[in-house]
């Protein structure tokens, strides 16, 4: 039991809330590429991903672990993020402050669902079981490239003002 909910219960709520975090933030990015904001999506997106590394502090370890990591470095920047966003409005400096934090928050995210998908996803288990391998660090470093690269463009585009 974690919380009070069964530790697959749990675990699906994670899953989804992880989820609906991305997809909401990639609709975010897409509108950052594009010079806009959106405050439905932009709101869903952060409080998705601030209750993603939450719940994901829930399950029981023993010691810290690399997700454990990423949720405390995701919190950090999504904090940047909305301070920038709700409290700064955007001015200034805060407007690419914005866009780089929101961007590595929904790193993070993807970078842990790729790990999930080696984990899980047995045609990707069997290429790389240790998920220290060749396919893995590919998978990771492409994913990192393509995000460096979508947020250096985002940051350059997006001119908007405040939510």
């Amino acid at each position: 039991m974690i919380l009070g909910l069964s530790t697959h219960t749990f675990t699906a709520l994670h899953v989804l809330i992880s989820l609906v975090g991305i997809g909401s933030g990639l609709v975010v990015l897409v509108g950052l590429l594009g010079g806009k904001i959106n405050a439905f999506w932009t709101g869903l997106f952060l409080a998705t991903t601030v209750l993603t590394s939450l719940t994901g502090f829930a399950f029981p370890n023993v010691h810290v672990t690399p997700g454990i990591a990423i949720g405390i470095l995701s919190l950090v920047v999504l904090a940047i993020a909305m301070a920038a966003l709700y409290l700064f409005h955007l001015a200034g400096g805060w407007r690419r402050a914005y866009v780089i934090s929101a961007c590595i928050a929904l790193y993070f995210n993807v970078f842990v669902l790729v790990a999930q998908l080696f984990k899980h996803v047995p045609f990707l288990t069997a290429l790389d079981p240790t998920q220290s391998g060749p396919p893995f660090l590919i998978a990771q470093v492409l994913t990192m490239a393509i995000f460096v690269w979508l947020t250096v463009v985002a940051a350059k585009r997006f001119k908007g003002t405040s939510v």
